[in-house]
């Protein structure tokens, strides 16, 4: 074993001489090729730039927030400590026992002007009691929020009092001409660590139905970000904030590859708002929308899947007074071609009040063209109402066994139960499991209104559009749950 070993090292060593001489017949001074790793320091240099340009403008963001302690919890932590001989005013129900605890949360942001706005997530500083700024120079402040946007997770906070006329200021830049691939950097504060700096590049564009904000239009990057990035700027290789990292994709409660940020375009729409202390306004159409499928395209004479399928009208609403129906698709809105719901969305909120926009729809497979003028959104989301009609019989009907579901007329103690007073349809009271509705989304207490274009006021209805539909291998149904109506296609099965 020993000498295998000793010839095992001997080799080695051989080996090594031999590269080694290699190298430096390749490379006789021993020193490395400048001309060689020139793109690289070139590259580094240009990092550097950005970030001595980008950083002195960022800042941290630390907040505070008195919440309920639990006594339990304490004492019992204190008791590991020191046992029965506790610290005064604590256990034992004593009444000078703290009820309150200080909670602190950090993340970062960016200075906008010389007036001391520093644009950050709302949810960095939403529900706190306190908050202060930190500079890159170790400067700290006080500060106050001025502007919110929950919608958007934006925020805007001032710092307080005599604001520093050598405040660094950060330039906004133009989110819509970044290209996928473009490298991109961000910097805050992630963890504790200030001004912390990584890079990577932009992923991809236009991420949305993540479900974190109401309206999403995210930038992604590679470039890590972390809990305490949150509000800090994502930059362009110009020094430009680009983006506002918000959120990251993770399973483990950190960075996995995946960051998310909000595009500063999207952020100078309400700037001048939010610094002025005002509320946002946003445009309404007054429709429910859901994302075109293959087969939904098929379904309403659509070559393409791009557009926004309107699946509920609310009854006087804009849309409703400019013709638009329940089936359409929206292609065109004021002149730019709708990608997906999440981008009309965008765009209509976008749409100041009063303003006349044209809508151009595809309906039974030909395009029209329409205008509306776009109302003013209210506090809360406003729905669809339609006239109900007298309620026919209470019996449970297995009228739509070819579709896998038992279904009930609707009737007014139904309704308000679910909340579906003032429409008309019927209730899904049993979906077969691993049936055909089942597989396609239908559930118990489904309100199904339409089937097939055609309008569901009781079981018979729709045992009669099943029944004269004997060609077609499914129907599509137009179906209400809590407050969003959809469409759904469900294959036909035999009984």
């Amino acid at each position: 074993m020993t000498r295998f070993i000793a010839f095992g090292l001997a080799v080695a060593f051989g080996l090594f001489t031999a590269q080694t001489r290699a190298e430096q017949k390749n490379n006789p001074s021993g020193r490395i090729d400048s001309q060689a790793i020139a793109p690289a320091e070139q590259l580094g240099k240009a990092y550097a730039e950005v970030a001595a340009h980008v950083q002195p403008a960022v800042v941290s963001v630390y907040s505070e927030k008195m919440v309920k302690r639990s006594d339990s919890s304490v004492d019992d932590l204190l008791r590991r400590f020191f046992g029965e001989q506790m610290p005064q005013g604590h256990g034992g129900g004593n009444r000078n026992h703290p009820s309150t605890v200080p909670q602190q949360g950090m993340g970062s942001g960016i200075i906008i002007d010389k007036k001391g706005h520093v644009l950050t997530n709302y949810h960095v500083v939403s529900d706190v009691d306190e908050i202060k700024v930190q500079l890159g120079d170790k400067r700290r402040f006080e500060a106050e929020i001025v502007g919110t946007d929950p919608a958007s997770d934006i925020a805007v906070i001032r710092i307080k009092g005599n604001v520093p006329s050598d405040l660094p200021v950060a330039e906004l830049g133009d989110s819509d001409a970044m290209q996928v691939g473009n490298i991109v950097m961000a910097i805050g504060s992630p963890f504790g660590f200030i001004q912390t700096v990584t890079t990577g590049v932009l992923s991809a564009k236009g991420r949305a139905g993540i479900g974190i904000n109401t309206y999403e239009d995210f930038l992604q990057t590679d470039a890590a970000i972390n809990p305490g990035n949150s509000g800090g700027p994502l930059v362009n290789m110009r020094g430009q904030v680009v983006g506002i990292n918000s959120v990251i994709a993770t399973s483990i409660g950190q960075f996995a590859g995946v960051g998310l940020a909000i595009p500063i375009n999207m952020v100078k729409a309400v700037l001048p708002t939010l610094t002025s202390g005002g509320k946002i306004v946003r445009g309404f159409l007054g429709i429910g929308i859901q994302e075109l499928t293959s087969d939904l395209a098929q379904q309403f004479g659509a070559n393409t899947i791009n557009g926004a399928l309107v699946s509920d009208i609310s009854k006087g609403g804009p849309a409703d007074k400019a013709g638009l129906k329940p089936g359409d698709i929206i292609l065109r809105y004021d002149g730019k071609s709708i990608q997906d719901t999440a981008h009309l969305k965008n765009m209509v909120a976008a749409t100041p009040p009063g303003a006349r926009v044209k809508i151009e729809i595809l309906r039974n497979g030909k395009e029209e063209p329409l205008t509306a003028t776009v109302g003013k959104l209210a506090a809360e989301s406003e729905t669809a109402s339609v006239e109900s009609e007298p309620a026919g019989s209470n019996k449970e009907s297995k009228a739509a066994g070819k579709l896998g579901v038992s279904i009930q007329q609707l009737t007014p103690e139904l309704a308000q139960q679910l909340g579906y007073q003032g429409d008309k349809g019927v209730v899904v009271t049993d979906v077969e499991e691993n049936g055909a509705a089942a597989m396609a989304g239908l559930k118990e207490g489904d309100l199904i209104m339409e089937a097939d274009h055609q309008p569901v006021s009781s079981p018979s209805d729709l045992r009669r559009i099943v029944e004269n539909a004997k060609d077609k291998k499914s129907t599509l149904l137009r179906v209400k749950r809590d407050k969003q109506t959809v469409y759904i296609l469900v294959p036909v099965q035999k009984e």
